[in-house]
């Protein structure tokens, strides 16, 4: 009698794309579950229209009524209403089309095993409220510092579930990651010493004064995320003490500036408690200089973080790790698993490279987190939580790093593949390279644009100036009617390109990490730009008419 030999999955960009869209078998467990949740909903989800044209004041009046109904409803006629009222009028974050924010199509096991989730009802706060889930979410903990930190296996047997330490946190998102890390760092700096109890006991004033210091500051790049303003005001030390660094002509942070601005905090007695590194910024994609801003931290004595909460899903591709090079040398990391990591949104984490750091932090309370107990509330900001690591889990596992590899390696190309024939095409601009899968760009008629070089080329500030606030007004015009038009979806930002002596500059921000988004999908999108530029009656005919009176 010969044994079975198992079954052993392997990525491929066919596997990859059918986790995207069906199940590969019809009659498994998963797929009969996802058939009976809703009909309605897989067709909503398959749809590939960005949005339905209803205008949002049209959509307010469907959920008018203030007063909480008498009469209850049935889940029949509920259902049908909210399938009528609100997912018809969703936005389509899955379709091909939709890349202009960093949300993608979801794996379909996602939805069934989101039920499980639902249904299993853990909260992730108390060990008594959650058992397996918690060592689960430690594994996943532990999976995530060995992507970021790689270190010997020793390690991980030794930490990751040991009670009174932690290698991360769970978070609902970023900003509640980066809180989490610059809480830590501020607790460190100004911990308990001598007959001072530290500031989580005494507070600010008096931390400050105990340990001679005027105030406190962080020191970021200008593209650093506004959540690092809501840290300053949670922790006490105001958003103003949020030092802003302007970035290089590659929208990286100046690291010699960054030095500058440290020493003058230096004589105002102002300590900087932390420098952060951005590791895929929000508007424009970049990795800072991670390797310099560790070597900053070092001489100054402060806390390291990197925001790669975008940017860290690429340290899953070979491929593309060195462009994070430098980011294991942080104290702490930020990462959302639902950004690039195909998992559903609120699963943000927060890496600790020291498992002791998060003491820091640690409370207490007698009916729950207790101290000795693995209840991992004890160490987060959060309270009551859902068990996300299980999804997160289940796309680790389902996937596997040479899944990831492939579909981060497909995003990074495919930005780099639109990147290049924005390039070729006469009437756009890229305005900033993709240096992971984000870029920006915008559309100008090949008239405007010989005409804009040569105001630049002959520092013609003013004129430059002119056409921009023109071309601004254009970009806002073609992303606003795309947006309506719901065929696809480009989101818009502002920045300051050095190559228009960082004049403010309205630009189509792209992200493409959705793998269901194909090359011909990026020359429609751009297509439509161009039918939709032509509707213009305002900035356009006024441009052509400033190029026109200039030569003549």
């Amino acid at each position: 009698m010969t044994s079975k030999i198992p079954r052993q999955a392997q990525a491929s960009a066919d596997s990859l794309l059918r986790i995207f869209t069906a199940p590969e078998d019809a009659s498994s467990t998963l797929s009969i579950i996802e058939q009976r949740l809703s009909q309605d909903l897989a067709g909503f989800l398959g749809n590939s229209i960005a949005a339905l044209e209803k205008p949002l004041s049209e959509i307010e009046t469907d959920f008018n009524a203030h007063q909480i109904p008498v009469d209850p409803t049935f889940v029949s006629d509920y259902a049908d209403e909210i399938m009528r009222n609100l997912v018809a009028h969703s936005v389509h974050t899955a379709a091909p089309s939709f890349i202009g924010h960093m949300t993608s199509a979801l794996p379909y096991f996602v939805l069934p095993l989101s039920k499980m989730m639902v249904g299993l009802n853990q909260n992730l706060v108390k060990i008594e409220t959650s058992k397996a889930f918690t060592p689960l979410e430690r594994q996943v903990l532990g999976m995530m510092h060995h992507l970021v930190y790689q270190q010997p296996s020793q390690f991980y047997d030794q930490w990751m579930h040991s009670a009174n330490h932690s290698l991360g946190a769970f978070c609902s998102g970023g900003t509640v990651a980066n809180i989490t890390a610059l809480w830590i760092a501020r607790n460190r700096l100004l911990k308990p010493q001598g007959d001072f109890k530290g500031i989580t006991r005494e507070g600010m004033p008096k931390a400050l004064r105990f340990y001679g210091f005027d105030d406190l500051a962080i020191l970021v790049s200008e593209r650093g995320h506004y959540s690092l303003g809501k840290t300053a005001d949670l922790l006490g030390i105001g958003r103003d003490n949020i030092i802003s660094i302007p970035t290089d002509h590659q929208n990286k942070v100046d690291v010699a500036a960054m030095r500058v601005a440290a020493k003058k905090l230096a004589t105002q007695n102002i300590k900087v408690m932390a420098i952060v590194g951005v590791a895929g910024t929000t508007e424009t994609g970049n990795v800072d200089p991670l390797t310099e801003l560790a070597e900053l931290a070092t001489e100054l004595q402060c806390h390291f973080h990197v925001d790669a909460a975008w940017g860290g899903a690429s340290l899953l591709s070979n491929k593309y790790r060195h462009l994070l090079k430098g980011i294991e040398l942080a104290d702490s990391v930020t990462i959302d698993a639902h950004k690039q990591m195909y998992v559903p949104m609120g699963a943000g984490m927060v890496i600790f490279k020291d498992p002791e750091l998060a003491q820091a932090i640690v409370h207490h309370a007698e009916y729950i987190l207790r101290v000795g107990s693995k209840d991992l509330g004890s160490q987060t900001l959060e309270g009551s939580r859902p068990g996300m690591a299980m999804l997160v889990h289940a796309c680790l596992q389902i996937i596997g790093r040479d899944g990831y590899e492939i579909l981060i390696n497909n995003s990074l190309e495919k930005a780099r593949y639109f990147a290049s024939i924005i390039k070729q095409h006469p009437e756009f601009e890229l305005v900033t390279e993709p240096e992971l899968c984000l870029l920006t760009y915008r559309y100008i008629p090949s008239a405007v644009q010989q005409f804009l070089n040569d105001a630049v080329t002959n520092q013609n500030e003013s004129l430059v100036s002119q056409i921009n606030e023109l071309l601004d007004g254009l970009t806002q015009f073609i992303q606003k009617h795309q947006r309506e038009q719901g065929k696809s979806f480009v989101s818009r930002t502002r920045i300051k390109p050095a190559k228009y002596f960082r004049q403010h500059t309205t630009v189509f921000r792209v992200v493409l990490a959705n793998p269901l988004t194909n090359e011909k999908i990026l020359h429609d999108v751009l297509t439509e730009q161009i039918e939709i530029a032509a509707l213009d009656k305002d900035y356009l005919p006024q441009l052509l008419a400033l190029v026109a009176q200039t030569h003549q």
